[in-house]
């Protein structure tokens, strides 16, 4: 790694420094960017993401995927973590925190709109940033892909009974436009480019050229992480300079629950003995957050200043600091899991 990627923590606690700060210098420009959406899906977010998967896209061969198949307990462990834990872990942390933990400090009647905020993050499994966290890991694109494709096939169907039996709501309508806008400019977009870059740079040079190409664009997913954190600091630099305790107290039950998947998911990778290009990513995408989907629901459900919508944006914000600190967590750790990947690296280095 590079001196740009090895203190890349650094950079990002710049960015969300440089966020809010230019937010209050700013305002008029940051609403202006912030005005750029779409059934809640922002269009200046969506380019910088593009910036950041493209490089990954490139990397996924369509040849392998039909080998997705023989390795099946990564995808497993993602489907049991995503839909059989993560939304019940979710909803008991809100509702230990703040129903007792904080009863002191937050009235009861918006202590109920946090739970709710947190119910419906830990309901929706991430879509796009974690083709990032996977590639910072040196994931294995293809399983990736896989991996992020039938949890959102499954979350189309899943997403509203789950979060309707937790809410204790009878009728929860999915956001049609932000699942569908979302999945089509995070996942189907970068997904055709990179299809499409990967067929001339093979045509030219073969897969050499594949890997030498995706080398050398990678920096540019990096500064499309950073200026993604940037924006995302910058739109909420109000709401976080104004209630400072408030964004803290919901950020506690959310980095318990972060790093509490994590070591569920990657802690059974291991276990099962699942190669790290796997068990990385396998654990980073039970642990990331659908943001915009929850953003959305809370909005449409409660409001758009109601303590759900709150919760579900602290979660934005607490999301890209908690991810790097477990890609660097997973990238120590490679050396723990099966021979196959210690090779790998092993040979990635000598070339």
């Amino acid at each position: 790694m590079g001196a740009f990627e090895r203190y890349l923590s650094v950079w990002v606690a710049l960015a969300i420094v440089a966020g809010i700060a230019l937010g209050q210098l700013l305002p008029g420009v940051f609403g202006a960017l912030a005005g750029m959406e779409y059934a809640n899906v922002n269009f200046a977010v969506a380019v910088l993401i593009w910036a950041m998967v493209w490089p990954m896209m490139i990397g996924v061969d369509f040849a392998s995927l039909a080998h997705v198949g023989e390795k099946p307990k990564g995808l497993l462990i993602t489907l049991a973590v995503n839909w059989l834990i993560k939304p019940f872990t979710m909803a008991a942390l809100g509702v230990v925190f703040f129903r007792y933990v904080f009863a002191g400090l937050i009235p009861p009647a918006e202590a109920e709109g946090y739970i709710a905020g947190l119910i419906l993050l830990g309901a929706a499994p991430c879509t796009a940033m974690v083709f990032i966290w996977s590639q910072l890991t040196r994931g294995d694109p293809n399983y990736t892909l896989v991996q992020v494709s039938v949890n959102d096939a499954i979350m189309v169907f899943a997403f509203a009974p789950i979060v309707a039996f937790l809410l204790g709501v009878t009728d929860i309508t999915v956001p049609w436009e932000t699942l569908l806008l979302s999945v089509a400019l995070y996942v189907v977009v970068p997904l055709a480019a990179g299809i499409a870059a990967r067929a001339m740079l093979k045509a030219r040079g073969g897969t050499v050229a594949v890997d030498s190409f995706i080398e050398r664009v990678k920096p540019a997913s990096v500064l499309g992480l950073l200026l993604t954190v940037v924006l995302l600091f910058g739109f909420q630099g109000e709401v976080i300079l104004a209630r400072p305790l408030i964004i803290a107290l919901i950020a506690v039950p959310i980095l318990i629950q972060s790093y509490g998947i994590f070591a569920i998911a990657y802690g059974a990778a291991w276990a099962l003995r699942v190669p790290h290009r796997i068990a990385a990513p396998c654990a980073l995408i039970g642990t990331s957050n659908f943001f915009e989907l929850a953003v959305a629901v809370a909005i449409s459900l409660f409001g758009l200043s109601s303590g759900a919508a709150l919760a579900t944006v602290v979660g934005v914000l607490v999301e890209v600091p908690v991810m790097l600190s477990l890609v660097a967590i997973a990238n120590r750790t490679r050396s723990a899991f099966s021979g196959d990947d210690a090779q790998g690296h092993a040979a990635e280095q000598a070339r």
